[in-house]
């Protein structure tokens, strides 16, 4: 493990590996699949080393399954996958949600659908954000855009998923995982062992038996757990987190998040230098979105424009927070080519000079 204050030259996946170590994850349950490969590989040898447990399953839904098990007894585990093999983990991510299990999930997405391809993409956001398998549940997500976030947000993840006994899912892309940044490595200090002691399966000699589950089958049971899950969902929204890039004075507030918002952050500083009044709202937090941050700013009287590396999928929740002050347009980058900040030159100037 790095020592405190080590700047390392690491892939966003190794980054995203080794915060979790430095998490104290004990369990790490994988399959491998392009373009998040580098994680297991890295776990495989690092997290053993580190006094944990690695265990490449037979499948995506084998991997997710031995997560329940493991969070279960209150250890601190995680899983990584990308796009359909996150897929094929959303029944097991149903079931944490619905036992009050925490977990971390990763997904560095590629392209879609069907087998798409091994370039990045942000084709997943409905399926994270919205839930993604069945039921009526939440995971909270967390978006970085740079190999340090995905270093930081990891560690987090794992505090965030014992404080609301949720999982919590990284969201990256090919561009994060792939890409390699200096990162300065840390430990958090005064890590709570005594987490979930008081509901974890760990024996019951002395004390009364506990019963994790999520299947509620007594009159009024189902509605009463779905009642408690909507209250913890509505306290997570206490929880946002997001970046402001220029908007001070601009125009035209550009919302972008992940690998896009990077790129559109170096378009944003050309098109300033040109004199355009243009910033960058990205959000870091997906679930819960930051849309009272979003209302502010629309109250400002500023013009918006979403951009997404897909069809159109985070504009939803954008034009949904400016919903009663304006509305949002929307440029949607092809998944299966790689934006270049000049790819968002003619669009950010577009809206910009548009009503």
């Amino acid at each position: 493990m790095a020592k405190n204050g080590e700047k390392l030259f690491i892939k966003g996946n190794e980054a995203i590996s080794r915060g979790a170590i430095a998490a104290g994850l004990k369990c790490y349950f994988g399959y491998p699949i392009t373009p998040q490969n580098d994680i297991p590989e890295y776990m495989s040898a690092a997290l053993p080393a580190a006094g944990g447990e690695f265990v490449q399953a037979e499948s995506e839904v084998a991997a997710a399954n031995m997560l329940i098990g493991a969070a279960a007894c209150g250890v601190r585990c995680m899983t990584s996958s990308s796009s359909p093999g996150v897929s094929l983990k959303q029944e097991a991510i149903s079931y944490l949600a619905g036992s009050q299990l925490p977990a971390v999930i990763v997904n560095m997405n590629r392209g879609g659908p069907g087998l798409g391809d091994i370039g990045p993409s942000q084709g997943d956001y409905f399926q994270s954000t919205k839930g993604g398998g069945h039921g009526d549940y939440r995971t909270l997500v967390l978006a970085p855009g740079t190999c340090q976030e995905a270093y930081d947000l990891v560690i987090e993840a794992f505090d965030l998923a014992f404080k609301y006994r949720n999982p919590v899912m990284i969201l990256g892309d090919a561009i994060i995982g792939q890409m390699k940044e200096p990162v300065i490595a840390w430990t958090p200090e005064n890590q709570d062992e005594s987490e979930g002691k008081d509901w974890r399966i760990a024996g019951a000699e002395g004390r009364d038996h506990r019963i994790i589950k999520s299947l509620f089958l007594s009159e009024g049971s189902l509605a009463a757990h779905n009642k408690a899950l909507q209250a913890k969902y509505d306290d997570m929204a206490n929880f946002t987190k997001q970046e402001y890039f220029e908007t001070e004075d601009a125009e035209l507030i550009v919302v972008a998040y992940g690998s896009i918002g990077r790129i559109v952050k170096s378009t944003v500083r050309k098109l300033r230098a040109e004199g355009h009044k243009v910033g960058l709202f990205r959000p870091i937090t997906l679930y819960p979105f930051p849309s009272g941050q979003l209302n502010e700013l629309a109250r400002q009287g500023k013009k918006f424009l979403t951009i997404e590396h897909n069809l159109g999928q985070m504009v939803e929740d954008v034009r949904l927070s400016i919903r009663t002050i304006t509305d949002s347009d929307f440029f949607g980058f092809m998944p299966g080519n790689l934006p270049t900040p000049d790819d968002f030159e003619e669009p950010i100037l577009k809206s910009l000079g548009g009503k």
